[in-house]
């Protein structure tokens, strides 16, 4: 095993099946093979038709009188196989059709009669992803073709449209009539946003207001004129990427997301310093500021929210001041991290990759009442969070002495993700910790931990929670390929003394793969659903 402070390597790309060890009462010593389960968005060249293929298929005629569209004698179709799914009523059959891709939602018209009106009557679901990518002629007049194409042929309504006009290069008067077309009434779902980023969206946006349940609006400006009265009854999730807007017209949005919002996403967004949040409903936020704008976002005052549950820092390359004045729900927060990216300036002077920050004001500040906490560590500590279960944190170096400071302050935390860029050089606690341990019942009952090679600082670190956390369920170690080997695992069994531990149930588990979801794959509102979001 090796010790000293070295930087991390990177972590592999999530998403492959991954090879596990696994100590405790219901693992074997051997590694076994699982699959290691994560959504994933797909890349928009993954999926792409070929430039030539048809998506809509022949409008078909009538049904074929012989076809009942009941299942044959036994419920057997040809080659044995149930057919389970005909027996579903058309309405549960347009709702699967309605959930999928448009290009196979347009092809279950192939696979029998009954199924020929499906695709029309279910509600649509149209996403520019699915089509050929590419920024030359004939990839964009495609793209735009196929999109006009399907709405035209569609009768409607619409469950779900996603666009991003400024990089389809679709004219302004395309897109305008493409929100108009009837294939979208009663739409529910929206990603959308300006044909020129500095533009404001056409009107034709907001005819969906009444009916829209998730909208996303990016690269767009929302001018105080087209904010004022609107008003989105039904809406749960708001998303807001690369949004020019004033504080006054962010205030007036929220607003009129009364009384369903329940997940709101600031990503990006530049035209106000401070956001004050005051909603009965919401349940999740979630904030990335813009570095480099004229009116920089640096203040979040979460002022009266009684629903809130999830509070995410989703960037760490500059600082945010949040304060927490009611938010009695909260459970879920992060990431707290003393970790920031350059500036366009340090940048330019070689420094390229993310290293701890000794400038407290590019730390985020987390303020709930008189307690303080920069970064990862804990400031100023005179009233403890009782309400906080889980918790994130990217650390510069790998430190029990932070991570002890936050179970003080949040000593009903249950959950821990850890992100260390180092293993740092010391984490003994025998002595150091003794007081604390006799004093503090550790409720801590799963610890992911990020980059373990097994130093001594990090042995040091881990032990301290086999041998005293008595509550503890699982630990979790991402590690990197070349340890994983029977002898590594074996070494670590000795070295993290896990005969010894605390709770007799339990397991501790590495993988290859990561075991702590990054903040920058949380790009979606619909992240923001997720009851615990930084699980991988």
């Amino acid at each position: 095993m090796r010790d000293g402070l070295r930087p991390r390597r990177q972590s592999p790309p999530p998403g492959k099946e991954t090879r596990v060890a696994g100590f405790g009462p219901n693992t074997s010593k051997k590694r076994k093979l699982v699959g290691h389960q994560r959504r994933e968005e797909v890349p928009p060249a993954a999926v792409g038709l070929d430039i030539h293929e048809e998506v809509i298929a022949p409008t078909p005629g009538a049904p074929d009188p012989k076809s009942t569209g009941k299942l044959p004698a036994g419920g057997e179709v040809d080659g044995g196989a149930v057919d389970r799914i005909s027996n579903l009523h058309d309405d549960n059959l347009r709702h699967i059709v309605s959930l999928l891709p448009v290009k196979d939602g347009a092809r279950t018209q192939i696979l029998a009669s009954r199924w020929r009106h499906l695709w029309r009557s279910a509600p649509l679901n149209l996403d520019y992803r699915e089509f050929p990518s590419g920024c030359l002629p004939p990839y964009i007049d495609s793209r735009i073709a196929v999109i006009s194409h399907i709405l035209s042929s569609h009768p409607g309504p619409g469950r779900r449209f996603c666009i991003e006009p400024c990089y389809l290069h679709a004219p302004e008067a395309t897109v305008d009539a493409w929100l108009r077309s009837a294939a979208l009434d009663k739409l529910q779902e929206l990603e959308t946003g300006s044909t020129i980023c500095i533009d404001p969206p056409p009107a034709s946006t907001f005819r969906f207001s009444a009916t829209l349940c998730v909208a996303t609006l990016g690269k767009c400006s929302l001018p105080d004129d087209i904010v004022q009265g609107l008003h989105f009854p039904l809406l749960k999730q708001l998303g807001l990427d690369s949004v020019r807007i004033t504080e006054f017209s962010l205030d007036s949005l929220i607003a009129g997301c009364t009384p369903a919002l329940e997940c709101l996403l600031i990503d990006r967004c530049s035209g106000f310093r401070s956001v004050r949040i005051n909603s009965l409903s919401l349940i999740s936020i979630g904030v990335r500021p813009e570095c480099y704008c004229a009116i920089p976002f640096r203040e979040l005052i979460i002022e009266n929210t009684p629903s809130l549950e999830r509070l995410l820092h989703l960037d760490f390359s500059i600082g945010i001041h949040v304060s927490i004045v009611s938010a009695p729900k909260l459970q879920t927060l992060g990431c707290l991290s003393d970790v920031t990216l350059p500036t366009f300036a340090e940048s330019l002077n070689g420094i390229s990759g993310g290293f701890r920050n000794s400038d407290q004001d590019r730390l985020p500040m987390f303020v709930f009442g008189s307690t303080v906490i920069k970064g990862p560590r804990v400031d100023k500590l005179t009233t403890a969070v009782r309400t906080v279960k889980t918790l994130a944190v990217q650390m510069g170096t790998l430190s029990l002495d932070t991570v002890i400071e936050l179970m003080r302050c949040f000593p009903s935390l249950e959950k821990m993700y850890i992100q260390p860029r180092s293993e740092g050089e010391n984490n003994v606690w025998r002595r150091k910790h003794r007081n604390f341990i006799r004093s503090f019942d550790i409720p801590i009952k799963t610890i992911a931990l990020e980059c373990y090679e097994g130093s001594k600082s990090e042995v040091d670190f881990v032990t301290f929670f086999v041998l005293n956390a008595r509550l503890l369920e699982l630990m979790t170690f991402h590690i990197q390929s070349h340890v994983n080997t029977e002898v590594f695992f074996a070494e670590q069994r000795r070295e993290l003394q896990l005969e010894k531990k605390a709770s007799k149930g339990a397991q501790f588990h590495f993988t290859v793969g990561r075991c702590v979801r990054s903040v920058w794959t949380m790009r979606h509102v619909r992240d923001l659903g997720l009851i615990d979001p930084f699980a991988c």
